[in-house]
């Protein structure tokens, strides 16, 4: 009898829990209906104060009889600079739709899971989720969240356009009912599913199977249906050939998706997240396109202006900048220097500084002919010394001068909170240089052409590190600098990672005498018409000076004695004035090369993609950016300007105005004491660090003030350029 009556009084408070959830939802959906409701009543009142014209059209427009798809079958052709086909964008007939059945039943669980986890329920638009995506937007300031459905990401992908208008939106959610009412969920989510871009030049999900996965698409598996789910919303950002750590996050994003909604079990969800391995065996999709790079690109800055849909169908014609000729040189030079199986990768991008054009992007694996990952946009590593150009820039804009003002060459020792556990790595910054010899009191001139971190260190300090990375971006970077809403004092040695073309960009803005130019890739686009494209601004450069040309033409003269006797001499040119700078990272897990002549810049980088492993050992030396970087870079430059004509640098029309320069951290903060100031620096010990950059610690956003030494020493040893030339070795077999 107890043991009856337990049980009912747990049944009894098992009731009264459900209809308390029960009413807390209805009064949440009430919360949300009311939010929508004032939305919706919002855009109503904005729509009443059109013309009657407006919305006798707007009314017209909003019929399921003007949805009219894109065209199937006009496939879009990219071509090189000479003419020469590249390649083309699969259009809808490249594809291949299938039913229902012929989809794994884990594919539509993980896409309404993760895209629109209310689809079997909301009538094509969801309230809720608009309302939340709203107050979610509004609580951050910008847009981090959407409320489009599936139903009207069908609609926005296939017939109407993609303009960021009230009207569009309007129409887009107006037919996105009208098709929910005409059609079933099964249809709409065919369609989505057979229509939505992967990634890696897959549309639709059986193109998606065979170029991940090279199998149908009724063959995925829960682990593989996740992964494809979870790459629409940004398929380059979760590109497992690209970045499979990325790829295998979002994969379990989309798994704890599934669980939530309860369309997997907890053990499923289990087994399929803790799978290390993405299982790709990839397709044959890019067997008939050239220069994989460059074409990926070009995809990217086409879906940006026109939409993924009308990319891959609206029968364009585009025109690029790339020369051919330049790619086979680069491919040859970096072939040439790197050619065991066992080597580096190597990226090259090279651009016109007249006009932003990209004139060769290239990149060898070697041993993996089939990488898809582009090293020069998407991969980010550490520039190392070739960073503290911009702290030169940023310096000498401020008036100092480059070969009058003296600083400190010694250890240096930064510690912002005197407080600090020392213990801790991020309490102190203790940037050395490269070899550990130090030349006391030195100009920053001579320090470039060391590529002294120490010197480099104090001046980032001095001209603070907001104002090196501002530099670096009206130079051309485009990668975010920041840490944590600050700049760290080390991100003047190169400690943030940055693309080749960021850099590329950076340098070629110096070559041409301050003036930026956009990155530009394609010349022109023509319509299916056979009309040219006008209204998209392609092949018109988008310049703009952000540097005084005697800034530009000071830094050039730096950079060019580099070359001649300083880490760049590997990097030399036969009769034709060049300027560059070199940079290698901590363990050399990166190097590069950096460099111009008047009238093109190249940007070299070397380094293995998948992890930041160290190049201790290549052909038998550590790989600095004076190494391998400038070779390639001198091979690559001598093929391409083969037929050039020889230009001088350009004179400055206004030279730059100089100041007394009196830096708080001129003479400050050495970590010895300088009365035993020698070639090994002193008495002072300190972790290994490489010459361009320190990791070992993350100083604070905001340098603490220094009391200067009012003595420097005086003694000077100059030691020979910290990044020599490589070392002669012998060619492989059929190389001369």
């Amino acid at each position: 009898m107890t043991s009856s009556r337990r049980r009912d009084e747990l049944e009894l408070l098992a009731a009264r829990r459900r209809r308390a959830r029960r009413k807390a939802r209805v009064s949440r959906r009430r919360r949300v209906g009311l939010i929508a409701a004032i939305l919706l009543g919002g855009i109503a009142i904005g729509l009443a104060s059109v013309s009657f014209g407006g919305a006798v059209a707007f009314a017209n427009g909003c019929k399921l009889s003007s949805l009219q798809p894109i065209s199937i079958g006009a496939n879009t052709f990219i071509y090189a600079a000479d003419g020469s086909l590249l390649g083309s964008i699969p259009a809808e007939k490249n594809r291949t739709p299938v039913s229902w059945k012929q989809i794994s039943p884990w594919m539509p669980k993980a896409t309404v899971a993760i895209e629109d986890k209310r689809f079997w329920s909301h009538g094509g638009i969801d309230p809720e989720g608009i309302a939340r995506a709203v107050v979610e937007d509004v609580r951050a300031g910008r847009v981090v969240q959407g409320g489009s459905t599936i139903t009207q990401q069908l609609v926005r992908n296939l017939y109407i356009s993609r303009e960021k208008t009230v009207k569009r939106k309007l129409k887009e959610a107006c037919l996105a009912v009208k098709l929910s009412q005409k059609h079933t969920k099964h249809w709409i989510l065919t369609e989505y599913m057979n229509a939505v871009y992967y990634g890696a030049q897959a549309y639709g999900v059986e193109a998606a199977a065979q170029t991940f996965f090279s199998k149908h698409a009724s063959r995925l598996t829960l682990s593989e249906a996740a992964l494809l789910a979870g790459l629409p919303q940004a398929p380059s950002d979760y590109d497992p050939f690209r970045d499979p750590s990325r790829a295998i996050a979002r994969r379990n994003e989309v798994l704890r998706a599934m669980l939530a909604t309860g369309s997997i079990t907890r053990d499923q969800y289990y087994a399929a997240a803790s799978d290390a391995e993405l299982g790709l065996e990839p397709g044959r999709l890019y067997k008939d396109i050239r220069q994989p790079y460059f074409f990926s690109y070009v995809r990217d800055e086409l879906a940006r202006v026109y939409g993924p849909a009308r990319v891959r169908s609206g029968g364009l014609r585009v025109y690029t900048t790339i020369d051919p000729r330049f790619q086979v040189a680069a491919r040859k030079a970096i072939k040439d220097t790197l050619y065991y199986a066992s080597d580096p990768a190597a990226a090259v991008v090279s651009i016109n500084p007249a006009n932003g054009a990209i004139r060769a992007m290239e990149a060898v694996y070697p041993g993996r002919n089939k990488n898809q990952f582009n090293l020069i946009a998407q991969a980010h590593r550490q520039a190392g010394s070739t960073f503290k150009v911009f702290v030169l820039a940023t310096a000498i804009e401020q008036g100092m001068n480059p070969e009058t003002t003296t600083y400190l060459s010694a250890p240096l020792h930064y510690q912002p909170d005197p407080t600090c556990d020392s213990s801790d790595p991020n309490c102190a910054w203790n940037p050395e240089t490269y070899d550990h010899t130090y030349s006391g009191s030195t100009s920053v001139f001579s320090a470039t052409l060391r590529s002294d971190n120490t010197v480099f260190a104090r001046l980032t300090l001095d001209v603070g590190p907001e104002n090196v990375a501002r530099m670096a971006r009206k130079l051309g970077v485009r990668t975010d600098l920041s840490v944590d809403g600050g700049y760290v004092p080390s991100m003047g040695l190169g400690s943030i990672a940055v693309t080749p073309l960021d850099m590329a960009s950076a340098y070629s803005t110096i070559a041409a005498g301050g003036v930026y130019s956009r990155p530009m890739a394609i010349r022109k686009v023509v319509l299916p018409n056979g009309k040219v494209d006008e209204e998209a601004g392609w092949g018109k450069p988008d310049r703009k000076r952000v540097l005084a040309d005697g800034i530009a033409a000071e830094i050039t003269k730096i950079l060019e004695q580099n070359v001649l006797g300083g880490t760049g001499v590997g990097a030399q040119l036969y009769n034709r004035p060049a300027a560059g700078k070199t940079g290698t990272t901590e363990n050399h897990a990166d190097a590069w090369f950096c460099g111009f002549v008047p009238q093109l810049e190249t940007t070299v980088w070397v380094g293995y993609p998948r992890a930041e492993i160290p190049m201790e050992s290549v052909h038998g030396i550590s790989v600095a950016g004076g190494t391998f970087p400038a070779t390639i870079w001198q091979r690559f430059m001598s093929a391409a300007l083969k037929n050039a004509k020889v230009l001088s640098w350009a004179v400055p029309k206004q030279y730059p105005v100089y100041k007394t320069w009196d830096g708080q951290w001129q003479y400050s903060g050495a970590g010895y004491d300088s009365s035993s100031s020698s070639s090994s620096g002193g008495t002072y010990y300190a972790p290994a660090t490489s010459e361009e950059t320190t990791t070992s610690a993350k100083p604070s956003p905001s340098p603490a003030p220094a009391k200067p030494t009012p003595t420097p020493p005086t003694r000077t040893v100059t030691p020979p350029p910290t990044e020599p030339p490589p070392p002669t070795e012998p060619p492989p077999p059929g190389i001369p």
